[in-house]
């Protein structure tokens, strides 16, 4: 097999062929499992949608989270925060740690660390002690889903990788739609202890299949990882520390009105500065970023999952917050409708394990986003009259396009690696799908906030004091709680009452702005996906 630095077949401009693997010894063939490569595919993504679910499954319990703790909302939210930082922070360092102790073996730590603070988790008698144990949990996640990725990746030769990525997808995509249903339920039947505790069986599982089916191939075993890169593991924890907590905390203190947040944001950028040009000059640095810009495909995949996950996870927090701050659902109901859309996910992975191999996966994408983008657009179009099954389709719609994007962007953004490369790839790539969801969730609450103090500040434009109609229902109302309340109190109550459905009306037309904005963001993404070069596979790489 000819490597790729001796004289490749004349491709077009637009074209450019999986590498051809150096030695053999390096290449994709001397990766390739003892095992069924699928028994291998299964075994890592439980691991993966173990450590997904677990992202969306706590944010439902929080309320019951900081009443059974004596605890604020605002102080619950740290439940979320604390995991986040620790798993933005391990997430690219995986790479190294994966080399020096070997793949199997360090992610096999990662699950136990990750089962054992589950149950710290779910026993802690205290919000100090849960946020320690979310901590060890976010420490033991954050490698879970690049090492599965990279030996997911590397167990399937190059043009059946878009089919192993359809399987890993139903990890990554489902687990994040099937968590608030299944947290909602957990927690409205038995306790919220108990979204900690399912990890437990997920994860003892999942131990034994990667101990039994899964190898680490011979490059990682003979790999020499070198000196731990110190200071770049120390920028990077500061700045994606300053980052989630600026993100988290920044629309309670009013953003750059606080002191602190400026001093945080200052921090952020010298931090990041910093570990951008010692990651680009260091010899071995703990993350290459080089790889970024030399492989095409591979940076245009960064920019459309960063994107991609800012939208989804805008959509997957935003609908069921529609349906319980608008509606008035519960938790549980509000999860069982939104839960379709991973049935729409589940009906689409298959086919697109078998599309990516056949049609260039930059059609794939441009229909995935405009699918999305449409499901985008009919979210914005509700009102408070909707029933249950008015967002049925498009729901489902969103997970079924979901599957046009995230398998073709996991198969582009690693078909031009060499096997070598594709570790640390998958640690820069989660890094960024993770920031993507974190800035999508604040900024979406932060445009909630703010639009709605702006269209209820012009509500009442459309509507004088002198409108006959306004009257009308001022004294419709007043007579109405007058009969309830006594005469003197029936005027004061009909304004309060129309006083709150004019909120209610504003923070309605905020959810349709930002949605309407992340229709807007991915018919964006759609022709950006069309910055890729197109893929051609050969025989010798089936």
């Amino acid at each position: 097999m000819a490597s790729v630095l001796e004289s490749p077949p004349r491709a077009t401009p637009t074209e450019i062929r999986p590498p051809q693997s150096p030695p053999i010894s390096a290449g994709w063939l001397d990766a390739l499992p003892q095992e069924n490569p699928w028994i291998v595919a299964i075994s890592v993504m439980l691991a993966t949608f173990m450590e997904v679910l677990d992202t969306t499954i706590a944010s439902v319990a929080l309320p019951y989270i900081a009443g059974s703790m004596a605890a604020s909302t605002s102080e619950a939210t740290w439940v979320l925060t604390t995991y986040l930082i620790a798993n933005a922070v391990v997430l690219p360092a995986s790479n190294w740690f994966g080399l020096r102790f070997g793949r199997k073996r360090f992610l096999i730590a990662c699950i136990t660390i990750f089962v054992v603070s589950s149950f710290f988790c779910g026993a802690a008698p205290s919000l100090p002690l849960l946020l320690l144990a979310r901590v060890a949990q976010g420490a033991g996640g954050g490698a879970l889903q690049p090492i599965s990725q990279a030996i997911l990746l590397e167990s399937f030769p190059p043009k059946k990788r878009g089919a192993a990525m359809a399987l890993f997808g139903f990890g990554v995509v489902v687990a994040p739609v099937l968590g608030p249903t299944l947290g909602g339920w957990l927690t409205d039947t038995y306790s919220w202890r108990y979204a900690f505790y399912i990890n437990i069986p997920i994860g003892l599982l999942a131990i034994v299949m990667i101990s039994r089916f899964v190898h680490d191939p011979p490059y990682i075993r003979r790999a020499n990882a070198g000196p731990f890169d110190n200071l770049g593991f120390g920028l990077l924890c500061v700045w994606t520390g300053a980052l989630q907590i600026i993100l988290d905390k920044g629309q309670e203190d009013d953003w750059f009105s606080a002191m602190w947040i400026r001093w945080a944001a200052m921090i952020l950028a010298i931090s990041f500065a910093w570990f951008v040009v010692h990651s680009w000059q260091a010899h071995r640095p703990l993350v290459d970023l080089h790889v970024m810009v030399r492989n095409r495909n591979f940076g245009v995949s960064c920019i459309l999952i960063f994107l991609l996950w800012f939208v989804l996870y805008i959509q997957v927090s935003l609908l069921p917050l529609f349906y319980q701050e608008i509606l008035g659902y519960t938790a549980l109901t509000a999860g069982i409708v939104v839960a379709p859309r991973g049935f729409g996910a589940m009906a689409g992975l298959p086919l697109m394990g078998i599309l990516t191999q056949k049609v260039d996966n930059r059609w794939l994408l441009f229909i995935g986003y405009i699918i999305f983008s449409f499901s985008s657009f009919a979210f914005s179009y509700v009102h408070l009259g909707i029933s249950r099954r008015t967002l049925l389709i498009p729901i489902i719609v969103a997970g079924f396009g979901m599957s046009f994007l995230f398998v073709p962007i996991g198969n582009m953004s690693t078909a031009t690696l060499s096997n070598p490369e594709i570790g640390n790839a998958t640690g820069i790539f989660n890094l960024l799908r993770n920031l993507g969801g974190s800035v999508g969730i604040s900024l979406a609450q932060t445009e909630l906030v703010r639009r709605a103090c702006y269209h209820q500040g012009r509500l009442p434009a459309a509507l004088p004091p002198s409108s006959p109609r306004l009257q009308r229902d001022i004294a419709q109302f007043s007579q109405y709680f007058g009969s309830h309340l006594g005469p003197a109190n029936g005027p004061p109550a009909a304004l309060g009452s129309i006083y709150r459905m004019m909120q209610q009306q504003a923070m309605l037309l905020s959810f349709i702005d930002v949605f309407r904005w992340c229709a807007l963001v991915t018919v964006f993404c759609a022709g950006l996906a069309w910055l890729f070069r197109k893929v051609v596979h050969h025989d010798e790489d089936v």
